[in-house]
């Protein structure tokens, strides 16, 4: 396929994208230099950023999102305006969908759907959804892919090594190489939806048995590389039901807990981007019944024993077992640890598992805003990291870190009221990274996906 691939990373196409990425973010960026040097870097200068890169649309437009959500990574006031842009590339005509179309399955595609609406369902930053159905009727999701995605995704990246080793030379205490790669590599992963339609089978695999979570059926002949086909699932979007009686929002947020640590700790997967559009709720019997997973191009697979390490740090967290909680930091890959650098990293931790220590009914964290969730304990990192650094954040660690805020922020949205505790133990009763090592390698199997380095 690479020698009649016309949209592979063409130098052409790479070329036009950094000059447009450069000529909107380069005067930004020299701003931002320049008042972070004088001391007056604040709000200006974040919404000009956010308006720069709102006018480029594309996979700049994930990247900022990326790290956004990526606590204490950029300023405060970078974060909020980044978390604002929204994907709303402009949708591709009916000519052009065609076309597209015609370029994935041939002359005569539309003679393999019952229906195929040219009007899109939906647009984000790589692709746009376009609603169809089969010859006998079943309702379809067709992603199809904008054209030229893997040579802006490689501008675009490039653009953020430069912007990654600037931050390093202004912020010393904190190396993000690491993070830098582990973005580079999820962003490519979501060009593939061929692997994204394994993703989508390997959740089938491990929530089948899970009533309150719905995982589309992929349908394989009606995709291809950049055109991934879905069965339809009917939901709303869980902002609608945040004015619900309690039980209804407690019941979305359950099943929300299971659709993320389930995978985890049954396959070392997670489902990595938090965005409010990648779950809908299905009803049954007209209320909430649970919620449905649509997007499958960010999700994390993980070595069984990045699993054993989130397990050790709950458990030394809980039994307050120091040796515990540094072979937890050890195995997920952070390194030259002394006491006070693990006494900034428990700051962060004990954040992130509260809900799960407290064997209590409560929220996620008490008048907290969803969009505030983890900014304080991350400043407070940021400040004894700058006296006490540098400190590298383990590649494999980013996500997941991503992830738990963003869940977390579902949590605040729902304002639900649960025992995450008792949930939590239920996922890793009797964990055994043998078992679970088995049992990752079988599911991968049979999704046609490679096992973790």
């Amino acid at each position: 396929m690479a020698e009649t691939d016309r949209e592979a990373n063409r130098f052409s196409a790479r070329a036009g994208r950094y000059a447009s990425v450069g000529a909107n973010v380069g005067g930004v960026a020299a701003r931002m230099a320049m008042s972070r040097l004088f001391g007056k870097e604040g709000t200006t200068s974040a919404a000009a950023l956010a308006q720069a890169l709102g006018g480029l649309k594309g996979p700049i437009m994930k990247v900022a999102q990326l790290l956004a959500t990526i606590p204490d990574l950029l300023p405060p006031e970078y974060a909020a305006e980044l978390q604002k842009l929204q994907a709303d590339a402009p949708p591709m005509g009916a000519a052009f969908v065609k076309r597209r179309m015609q370029s994935e399955l041939g002359l005569g595609w539309q003679d393999r759907f019952g229906s195929f609406d040219l009007k899109p369902a939906a647009a984000a930053s790589l692709g746009q959804v376009h609603r169809a159905s089969t010859k006998e009727g079943e309702q379809l999701a067709c992603k199809l892919q904008y054209p030229d995605m893997q040579s802006a995704v490689e501008a675009d990246l490039k653009q953020l090594e430069i912007a990654f080793a600037l931050h390093r030379r202004m912020n010393s205490w904190l190396d993000t190489r690491e993070i830098a790669k582990e973005i580079g590599a999820r962003v490519r992963e979501e060009l593939d939806y061929e692997r994204e339609a394994k993703h989508a089978r390997l959740y089938g695999e491990v929530l089948k048995d899970i009533d309150a979570v719905r995982v589309p059926r992929v349908f394989p002949d009606l995709s291809t590389k950049r055109l991934l086909t879905l069965g339809w699932l009917d939901g709303d979007k869980i902002l609608g039901f945040a004015e619900e009686p309690v039980e209804v929002r407690n019941r979305i947020a359950q099943a929300m807990f299971k659709a993320w640590w389930h995978p985890f700790s049954r396959a070392a997967v997670i489902h990595g981007d938090p965005h409010l559009g990648n779950y809908t709720v299905f009803s049954e019997g007209g209320e909430a019944a649970g919620i449905n997973l649509l997007d499958y191009g960010c999700v994390r697979i993980f070595h069984p024993r990045f699993v054993g390490g989130v397990v050790d740090l709950y458990r030394g967290l809980l039994e307050e077992d120091a040796a515990r909680i540094v072979h937890a930091y050890e195995v997920w890959g952070f390194k030259n640890l002394d006491k006070e650098k693990i006494e900034i990293l428990n700051i962060w931790a004990r954040f992130i598992y509260g809900p799960l220590l407290e064997d209590r009914t409560r929220t996620v964290a008490d008048g907290v805003k969803p969009g505030e969730y983890g900014r304080r304990q991350a400043f407070q990192v940021h400040q004894a990291l700058k006296e006490r650094g540098p400190v590298t954040v383990p590649q494999e660690f980013v996500f997941m870190d991503r992830a738990a805020v963003g869940l977390g922020a579902v949590f605040l949205h729902l304002r639900s009221e649960l025992n995450y505790h008792r949930l939590f133990e239920a996922e890793i009763e009797h964990f055994s990274l043998e078992t679970l090592g088995e049992r990752q390698s079988q599911i991968l199997a049979q999704a046609g996906l490679p096992k973790p380095a």
